[in-house]
């Protein structure tokens, strides 16, 4: 059988192949139309449809690192076929360099081994289907946007928020995404407590039934001890997204509440505490998080570093100096980030070193201080600055929508 003597029936299998990749899609009535057209057949009006040939359809496994060139290759397609078919596909605007391992391709070929078709699906959102054509190599792209539902998601905390999480049915995500939110006001490694209850609204991306990941957590709140944290999320004009309390005051304060995400605090700020190498009695002016080896440490605030390396029964260690008179400084680190050295810049949030137990350290942990006007502060009872407010009509506009969100979010997860 010739290419040109097979033309119509690959278009034919091509625009079922379209239909395919939309179809998981384009269950619910609800969902976006197909943003994609398959080219139309040869066929005369009023003929029946041509007959599919026999065919079989082989999965491509992607490897880290992999060019489609590459794992077509490894399949057994020629250089000229493969690079026709990623031709094609970049005709169609796809990225090539973003695949990677666990994408959906497969190529489908004639029983005689000769390669007619592939499929690529690099997300539930995106597909390409090529075809062999008599003029080469033929793409189309069907495209499809998330059908966006938003859900209330709450839980109560028993032995630890993460397992809390999946109990109902959730992604671990959504506890970074709290931690994230509640970083300056709330550290969930030395305040969580059993009985703690957490409620969301978040918008959730489905691919007809099927969940496939989260948007924007639109509203959260923490119930801790008898205090009810609260998180709104509120985009001001020409600005970014950002988390406010129930008064518009930012979230972002000037500090985080800890260095790392999540972790556990094996020894807290004291004057008194038995030291493990030295013997004796002496002041822990620090609190000690427990960590793997390379787990990575956030600077708690903007500021400038006062020292990066070696420091005596420290370890390695960094030191920033922040504004209002506050430094910090974390020890026993296994290696410094890159490009991190004394008089650099600093971004809270920024990773400057990892986890590790050099110097007098007994094992894995980072050594976590913090000085004010010269002399040492618990880290943990400190108050550190707050956020902006919101005013004017951004205030107006965002009480009216936070207050909306909350009786939502009240009446679908009550505490």
């Amino acid at each position: 059988m010739t290419r040109m003597s097979r033309h119509p029936t690959l278009l034919a299998v091509l625009a079922v192949w379209l239909l395919a990749l939309a179809a998981v899609v384009l269950v619910r009535p609800s969902a976006p139309e197909l943003v994609a057209t398959a080219p139309r057949s040869e066929t005369e009006p009023g003929a029946a449809p041509p007959a599919v040939p026999p065919l079989r359809t082989e999965p491509v496994a992607l490897r880290r690192g992999d060019t489609l060139v590459a794992a077509l290759g490894r399949l057994g397609l020629d250089h000229r076929a493969s690079t026709g078919i990623a031709q094609a596909l970049r005709a169609e605007g796809a990225d090539l360099r973003r695949m990677r391992p666990g994408d959906g391709l497969e190529v489908t070929w004639t029983l005689e081994g000769e390669p007619v078709g592939l499929r690529w699906e690099p997300s539930p959102w995106l597909g390409f289907a090529v075809v062999a054509t008599d003029g080469g190599w033929e793409a189309r792209r069907a495209e499809t946007r998330p059908d966006v539902r938003v859900e209330a998601v709450g839980g109560e905390v028993r032995r630890s928020l993460f397992e809390a999480v999946e109990t109902v049915g959730e992604s671990g995500q959504l506890v970074l995404e709290l931690a994230e939110i509640f970083s300056s006001e709330f550290d969930f490694t030395a305040d969580s407590r059993t009985g703690d209850r957490f409620r969301f609204l978040v918008e959730k991306r489905y691919a007809g039934e099927q969940m496939v990941d989260y948007g924007q957590v639109l509203v959260a709140q923490y119930l801790s001890d008898g205090r009810i944290l609260t998180g709104v999320g509120f985009e001001p004009a020409g600005g970014r997204l950002a988390y406010y309390d129930l008064e518009g005051r930012s979230l972002r304060k000037g500090f985080l509440k800890s260095p790392l995400a999540f972790t556990r605090i094996t020894s807290g700020f004291t004057y008194r505490r038995p030291h493990p190498i030295l013997g004796g009695v002496r002041p822990h002016l620090a609190v000690d998080y427990a960590a793997p080896v390379g787990t990575p440490v956030r600077a708690v605030a903007g500021g400038t570093v006062l020292r990066a390396g070696w420091n005596g029964g420290n370890g390695i260690q960094v030191h920033l100096r922040h504004h209002a008179g506050y430094e910090t400084m974390y020890n026993h680190l296994s290696r410094l980030a890159p490009r991190l050295r004394r008089g650099a810049r600093v971004d809270q949030r920024q990773i400057i070193g990892y986890v590790g137990s050099t110097g007098l350290s007994t094992g894995p942990h980072l050594d976590y201080r913090v000085k004010k006007h010269g002399r040492f502060v618990n880290p943990l009872n400190e108050k550190f600055v707050p956020g902006q407010p919101l005013g004017g009509a951004e205030l107006r506009r965002y009480l009216e929508q936070a207050r909306a969100l909350v009786r939502r979010l009240e009446a679908s997860a009550p505490f």
